[in-house]
């Protein structure tokens, strides 16, 4: 469904597009190369409702990881216990695996700009609830827990709906450059908002932290309001909720690359990004450092996702997505063996900055992929399954490494789910070549 005006300001120039005629052949390097244009990098901007989508995300994002990053420090500053840092995000990931399959059927039966709008609205309260308890100095850990579980619920509804959403912001060809590019205000805002917050939660406290989250909802939820989206036919009366998941969950079983791609993202979640959890922990007793510390991490391993996401983007409607897949699938966990033996900041940051190239290598293709595959009538309830991989397995992972790293230490932790995850992708490679012909 296109959702940008026919004029000169929103048609997207295909012109764009590389001159030459994509071969599996030609090497993965001659490919990329020939595919690289500057110029491809925002080439979803031109459609009006993605540019209010892109910049009201943005904005909001930056709050998000604001919040994400002072809570963690926070959490380990009441408790002092890597185990808690585990227990928060395994209690935002709960309701992802109650309500995630039923926020996909939602996705597809009522309007999914309605739909975002409730549940920015709701992320916008709890934000605004965990200011003013840090604030009036009545903060627990338990608190954080709580709302983090309210959080997830939330989310729960949310995720599907916004995974699906780019399909009504732009047309098919241009999906994965807007997938790309909802990547790199991802982690443009991951880039940047983790440093800032550790430099306000040293200055002046975690409170303002969770404030200015707590605003930064206002922009999306504008831009939200302000798109002019076409209807969408109403598909209420279709059939029974338990027809239409039961519909979606076949679709998946007999998908045999989108059942894979799915996996290799929960995989990814389980014992890769995991380690995500205890940066704050990392910050503290493996670097010798602070919130500010917490910070940068947190930062630089963003500005190596914007840079992937960014690179992504300016390949345009390239048709190697399987092998660059591949590729970062194998270079991400040996990052982070790496990562898991250095105890210096300065190799940190730089180690850390190249796990966030590869990790997005994963995500952003993987998504590109699963959405190129899938009908649009299953749009939503493929991409609850999808997002049900991302956020079930992601605190089931953080709850997991946080108890290795609370009772033998936090490289260990690293270096064991490092080697799992390396295992598993070499048998999804065996077991799976055609993958990496995908395009």
């Amino acid at each position: 469904m296109k959702s940008w005006r026919p004029d000169v300001f929103s048609k997207p120039d295909t012109s764009l597009s590389p001159p030459f005629e994509d071969s599996p052949a030609r090497p993965l390097v001659v490919r990329f190369r020939e595919s690289f244009r500057l110029k491809q990098v925002f080439t979803a901007l031109r459609y009006r409702n993605y540019r209010l989508w892109f910049w009201g995300q943005m904005t909001s994002l930056f709050g998000t990881w604001m919040q994400s990053t002072a809570q963690g420090f926070l959490i380990f500053e009441l408790t002092r216990s890597p185990a808690y840092l585990g227990y928060a995000a395994f209690a935002m990931g709960i309701p992802t695996w109650l309500f995630m399959i039923y926020g996909g059927v939602l996705a597809d039966r009522m309007p999914r700009r309605t739909l975002l709008i409730i549940t920015q609205s709701i992320m916008m309260a709890l934000a605004a609830i965990l200011a003013a308890l840090t604030f009036l100095e009545l903060v627990h850990a338990w608190h954080i827990i709580g709302l983090a579980f309210g959080l997830g619920v939330a989310n729960a509804f949310y995720a599907p709906a916004r995974q699906a959403f780019v399909l009504e912001l732009v047309d098919r060809e241009d999906m994965t450059n807007a997938i790309a590019l909802n990547s790199a205000m991802f982690n443009s805002a991951l880039a940047l908002g983790p440093a800032v917050s550790g430099i306000i939660y040293a200055l002046v406290g975690p409170a303002w932290c969770f404030a200015i989250n707590a605003v930064s909802y206002l922009a999306v939820i504008m831009a939200l309001f302000l798109m002019r989206i076409p209807p969408q036919p109403n598909s209420l009366r279709r059939n029974s909720v338990r027809a239409d998941l039961k519909e979606g969950m076949h679709y998946i079983l007999n998908h045999r690359m989108i059942r894979a791609l799915i996996g290799i993202v929960g995989l990814t979640c389980l014992f890769g990004i995991s380690y995500i959890t205890l940066i704050p922990a990392w910050a503290v007793n493996i670097l010798g450092g602070d919130a500010t510390t917490n910070g940068i991490l947190h930062s630089a391993r963003g500005f190596g996702a914007l840079l992937s996401a960014l690179m992504i983007a300016s390949l345009g409607r390239f048709q190697f997505k399987g092998r660059l897949l591949t590729l970062g699938s194998f270079i991400f966990p040996c990052l982070l063996l790496i990562f898991s033996v250095i105890h210096w900041l300065p190799l940190s940051l730089l180690t850390i900055f190249f796990v966030g190239i590869a990790a997005m290598l994963i995500f952003n293709l993987a998504n590109a992929l699963v959405q190129t595959l899938v009908t649009d009538e299953l749009r939503g309830r493929v991409m609850s399954i999808y997002s049900l991989a991302f956020f079930g397995l992601y605190p089931v992972g953080s709850l997991w490494v946080g108890l290795l790293a609370e009772h033998i230490n936090e490289p260990f932790a690293v270096i064991v789910n490092s080697v799992i995850l390396l295992g598993f992708f070499i048998l999804i490679r065996i077991f799976v070549p055609k993958l990496y012909d995908l395009s």
